[in-house]
């Protein structure tokens, strides 16, 4: 790989502005992005006896536990009009799948460059893939519980829906929000510190303020608009539609949200690459 300049890293920064060019430049560590997820995933079960098999029995765990609890103890009902007893269950952890997502993207991104601080200061690094390699290691746990979700939707239920085709398609908004989100908290963590905590703080209020354990139907009218500004009320209603019901995605709340989606991510790239020259100076 051609070793350039912290200089030339910042001057490219300010000049990639096209999407497109964006897109080529980050491709092109692709090989480097896939070496590092992969070193990731290994590294976080390193020493454990099961290894990464954890990645499958920890949503299976949850799944079972939230079946119990929702269908024998609390007798729950999504009020969809089904009389499944785990469909509560399986509404819930579909939107747990989401949210964990984008809660596990944006809470590590204040301590990405805080904790790779050799990459920042020893070597010549493209430190915008950072937040690329958090994404992938979420995403790759999404999916496994995914996984998990259809596989306990067909055995409780017996159906599996064709419009699940769409998951990739309803994903999109959410993970380039985690991205753009990544890449701007990143670089504001290397500045304030204390931005962590805020971030720590804040996702665990918008668990309980996003539609995960409850349908916005059963929002007050009055609050419902508050609901519809937060971006992840949008995936998870579409992951539900698409995975649980059979249903099509809500194609204008999609479009709406990936407009938002696309100006964030743009920003938190262009953001990071125009603080990026003095991260080494505060380190």
């Amino acid at each position: 790989m051609e070793v350039k300049s912290s200089m030339e890293y910042g001057k490219k920064g300010r000049r990639l502005r096209n999407p497109l060019k964006i897109i080529s430049n980050l491709w092109s560590y692709h090989e480097l992005i896939s070496q590092f997820i992969k070193r990731e995933l290994i590294g976080r079960y390193r020493g454990s006896y099961l290894g990464i098999f954890w990645s499958f029995l920890t949503p299976l765990f949850m799944l079972v536990v939230y079946t119990f609890v929702f269908s024998v103890i609390f007798k729950a009902r999504w009020g969809m009009g089904s009389t499944s007893k785990t469909e509560f269950a399986l509404t819930l952890f579909c939107g747990l799948i989401a949210f964990n997502l984008f809660s596990e993207v944006v809470g590590r991104a204040p301590g990405l460059i805080l904790g790779n601080v050799n990459y920042v200061k020893k070597v010549v690094f493209p430190l915008e893939i950072l937040p690329l390699v958090s994404l992938g290691s979420s995403l790759i746990h999404a999916m496994i519980s995914t996984v998990i979700l259809l596989v306990g939707l067909i055995v409780t239920t017996g159906t599996f829906n064709w419009t699940t085709v769409f998951l990739p398609v309803v994903l999109l908004p959410l993970l380039l929000l985690s991205l753009g989100l990544g890449w701007f908290l990143s670089s504001i963590g290397v500045f304030l510190r204390d931005i962590g905590h805020v971030i720590g703080i804040i996702l665990s209020a918008l668990m309980f303020l996003s539609p995960i354990f409850y349908p916005i139907s059963a929002i007050p009218e009055q609050f419902r608009a508050v609901y519809y500004i937060n971006p992840l009320s949008y995936v998870v209603e579409d992951m539900r539609r698409i995975i649980i019901w059979g249903q099509m995605p809500h194609w204008e709340s999609f479009l709406i949200n990936m407009v938002i989606s696309i100006a964030i991510a743009l920003f938190g790239y262009m953001w990071f690459q125009r603080t990026r020259g003095g991260f080494a100076d505060v380190l």
